[in-house]
């Protein structure tokens, strides 16, 4: 049937997700969820708001996001006018390629990055240009200063969890003052600086966050993109031309409610971080190579082992990670942060694999 499609879905290599396993009781690590349950007021506000369900679900969600967006407003210290909301950071991502990346010039981003950002650039028919990390995964804020029509990395990077510092991005925005700087944030609450304290000093600036990950609301889909009022007018305007209503009811108020319980969102990220440097000192312990994260993933190598090896070891036990089948990085998996229960259950399997391999 391929006879039917479009000129551009030839040539697309779509984005693969991370799987989502059928057993009953995996030891999930593949896909960078959040081991801890949200908040107990999400549920709570999940529960009002369908407390009247013939009433609310019956009618379209607000399509602005209005208190949503006040609330993570007031909560990051800025006007609500600089507060886009989204469906999921990935379709903040894709309103952002359309709305302010499509140019003559080509967009700029790190050849080890979210494998969403080439396929986005196919679908949406914008130039690129991937910018090499170094040996060890690093980015170098100066091999950015080349005329570009956009500037488009994550902080912390993934699938490496290398952060960069604050001083670094504010370095590369005020040298790239021509277009506009995209920080995607998706990890930044694990030990990363947010961006968002610059957006008041660089109108080219747009930070990306989402609530799937510090505020374990990935089955909510929410992201938001931060910055100036005349960026967040051209999101609301591709917006408005694709999908007015992108946040449902439920999303808006469980979104609301993440963000009110401060000190749930901050003892989770403390226990994400904890178990984090508890799996890189055991992996550390068992020969890995482990990259330093700021997010809630390891990538790792094992001079030793093959990845692809690895993971179909780690399958036949139910203990799923992520491998990418590309250059430079085909012999790492990312590791993603579960409890210290799921990793000393990774860590035992490690050690079972490597007996009976030597063996």
């Amino acid at each position: 049937m391929s006879r039917f499609w479009s000129d551009v879905v030839h040539h697309l290599t779509p984005y693969v997700p991370g799987e989502q396993p059928l057993v009953a009781h995996p030891v999930k690590l593949n896909t960078n969820e959040n081991p801890y349950p949200p908040s107990p007021r999400v549920l709570e506000a999940i529960r009002q708001e369908l407390g009247d369900a013939a009433e609310s679900l019956r009618r379209y969600p607000d399509p602005t996001a209005l208190k949503l967006r006040e609330t993570v407003a007031a909560y990051h210290g800025i006007l609500t006018a600089q507060v886009f909301a989204g469906n999921g950071s990935d379709e903040v991502l894709a309103l952002t390629f359309q709305a302010l990346l499509k140019h003559d010039k080509p967009l700029l981003f790190p050849d080890i990055t979210y494998s969403f950002y080439p396929a986005y650039a196919r679908l949406f028919e914008v130039e690129y240009r991937t910018i090499a990390l170094d040996s060890s995964f690093a980015l170098n804020v100066d091999d950015y200063a080349t005329p570009n029509g956009g500037v488009l990395f994550p902080n912390p990077n993934a699938p490496t969890g290398r952060p960069l510092p604050l001083t670094d991005i504010e370095r590369l925005i005020a040298r790239n003052t021509e277009s506009v700087v995209v920080i995607d944030e998706a990890y930044v609450d694990f030990g990363a600086e947010s961006a968002i304290g610059l957006i008041d000093r660089y109108p080219n600036l747009l930070v990306i966050q989402t609530v799937s990950k510090a505020r374990s609301l990935a089955g909510m889909r929410v992201g938001f993109a931060f910055g100036n009022p005349e960026l967040i007018d051209a999101l609301n305007r591709v917006k408005d031309s694709f999908n007015s209503y992108p946040l449902d009811r439920l999303a808006q108020v469980a979104a609301t409610a993440a963000y009110v319980d401060e000190a749930w969102f901050r003892d989770t990220c403390a226990k994400v971080i904890a178990s984090r440097e508890h799996l890189a000192a055991g992996l550390t312990a068992l020969g890995f190579d482990v990259v330093p994260s700021a997010a809630n993933m390891l990538f790792v190598r094992h001079d030793g082992y093959d990845a692809a090896m690895l993971v179909q070891c780690l399958r036949e036990k139910e203990i799923f990670v992520r491998h990418f089948k590309a250059p430079r990085i085909d012999q790492y998996l990312r590791i993603s942060v579960g409890t210290d229960a799921e990793c000393n259950v990774l860590l035992d399997a490690l050690r079972d694999i490597f007996g009976a391999y030597v063996g």
